[in-house]
């Protein structure tokens, strides 16, 4: 059964009043088991590294009365708790908007999700022929069994849509976000992220369309990417993880900024934690758990006693993708309709456009003119990353007008938020990684939780990562839940299938 936020209450155990929880991280995550907790009675302590924001990547930061979304977050889940509690923080400021994005691709842009018709003028009866052919032969033997198991992204998109799809709709546009070759990113990725999502189920709809062929849809789950419509507060995600953390503290709980943890130590005798922060110069704790939502990578060489070697090189091993967002105040003389343009074309290094206006008006200034986000995947101090800042607003300027989304002297300011540790990076070894490093976090640290993107190096959205901490918050509150936060899926569902002792996971569709 699945926890819901009333069960904090209903399920409380006699002891956990007395309970003393440090919580490492104010995004989505922490916030969600530090409310769950105090609505428990339970006594949190949150500790978060920025001097100001609360919400991580999921925050809203401002400039000169604009409000910029940091990455695009789009409130959607199908799992209820997870809606329930986005409307029991924030009842009276969440939105409704239609949900439109587009993609260019070779000059041209795609409705997304992609419609036949539309994809057959855009690419010409060649190209078209070719993706047509390309995508029968390889469904013809992958039936027929003739093609091997994929390993990797390019190999796992190429068995299921042929190579001409491929080279269009996924090649350019995954490099630039990840940084490296398609054959050195994990299948598991694609499988996670693209299967049943909108780019297969619309690209295959799309050749259906153009060989005239139809088949009636099996199920009725909706897939995320999907949706034409979602929630969203009006003064950007931010103030949902404000509106948190101020219900934290009412309910007695405490958030500090500017605490970056370096230090976890568990305990002799007691099995206690105690934390450590800006270079050891701050004690916090003792504390009876700990929950981080901070990267694997840094949190467990941070642990003692030291866990073993092999678990701290898989920690080292792991991978991020860093982000750059260059929001551009111009005159609204060129608009588009869409939150996100995804720009596919390999000749502009941004691969994300957003328009402020269409997440929510409230995000401008009122003066009549519009913010675009020009989103740039990167890695710390590679060329993107060590442009100053106003290289960084030259450039994307220029591709703005280059894409014809602006015109020359549009753009009248501009502001650079960088985010590192966005993303993190589904290599080939990582799933590897992410076993050795479980395994020596339960063998070795009873009762130190982690839940989050970065805390279980598991990319997801927001609302997969508060059923994470959701799961871990109910272990605290009652441990005969026995639940694991692991085996949440991409849609924030704890779906579990049992066979004899074993108990797997149930993936379903991604999230976007």
């Amino acid at each position: 059964m699945n926890p819901t936020p009333s069960d904090a209450g209903s399920t409380q155990n006699t002891d956990a009043a007395s309970l003393r929880v440090g919580i490492v991280g104010a995004g989505p995550a922490g916030l969600t088991a530090a409310y769950i907790l105090s609505k428990a009675g339970i006594h949190v302590e949150v500790l978060e590294a920025d001097p100001t924001y609360v919400g991580g990547i999921s925050r809203t930061e401002e400039y000169k009365g604009f409000r910029f979304d940091i990455g695009g977050h789009r409130f959607f889940s199908k799992t209820k708790q997870i809606e329930d509690i986005w409307t029991e923080i924030l009842p009276n400021d969440i939105i409704t908007r239609p949900r439109s994005s587009r993609l260019l691709y070779s000059k041209k842009f795609y409705k997304y999700p992609l419609e036949a018709l539309e994809v057959l003028a855009n690419l010409g009866i060649w190209q078209s022929t070719r993706c047509i052919a390309s995508y029968t032969k390889t469904r013809y033997l992958s039936k027929a069994g003739l093609l091997p198991s994929p390993e990797n992204f390019e190999e796992w998109v190429v068995f299921h849509f042929g190579w001409r799809l491929y080279l269009v709709f996924f090649k350019t546009y995954t490099e630039k976000v990840w940084g490296i070759p398609c054959t050195e990113i994990s299948a598991d990725w694609a499988n996670q992220r693209i299967k049943g999502l909108s780019l297969k189920t619309a690209a295959t709809a799309s050749i259906r369309g153009l060989l005239r062929l139809k088949k009636k849809q099996k199920g009725s789950a909706q897939v995320k990417t999907l949706i034409t419509s979602f929630r969203y507060p009006r003064l950007g995600p931010g103030m949902m993880w404000e509106a948190a953390k101020d219900r934290v503290e009412s309910l007695g709980g405490i958030v500090r900024h500017g605490v970056k943890v370096s230090s976890i130590q568990r305990q002799e005798g007691t099995g206690k934690w105690q934390l450590q922060a800006n270079d050891d110069s701050l004690t916090f704790g003792p504390y009876d758990h700990v929950i981080s939502s901070a990267p694997i990578r840094d949190i467990l060489p941070a642990i003692s006693p030291p866990l073993p070697a092999e678990a701290l090189a898989a920690a080292a091993s792991l991978k991020y993708r860093d982000f750059i967002l260059v929001a551009l105040i111009l005159k609204e003389s060129v608009s588009f309709e869409d939150q996100w343009l995804y720009i596919h074309d390999p000749e502009y290094r941004v691969g994300r456009i957003q328009n402020f206006k269409n997440w929510s008006p409230e995000l401008l200034d009122g003066s009549g003119n519009v913010c675009y986000g020009m989103e740039y995947f990167c890695d710390v101090g590679d060329a993107i990353w060590s442009q100053t800042d106003g290289q960084l607003i030259s450039l994307a300027t220029k591709e703005l007008t280059e894409l014809e989304l602006a015109a020359q002297g549009d753009v009248i300011d501009g502001h650079v938020v960088r985010q590192a540790r966005a993303y993190p990076v589904y290599d080939d070894s990582y799933q590897a990684h992410r076993a050795t490093i479980k395994n020596a976090l339960t063998t070795n640290c009873p009762r130190l939780h982690q839940v989050g993107r970065n805390g279980m190096h598991k990319y997801n959205n927001q609302d997969h990562s508060m059923m994470t901490a959701l799961l871990a918050a109910q272990n605290i509150i009652n441990p005969a839940n026995n639940y694991d936060p692991w085996l949440v899926n991409q849609d924030a569902e704890y779906i579990e299938e049992t066979k004899g002792d074993s108990v797997s996971p149930n993936i379903s569709q991604p999230a976007e």
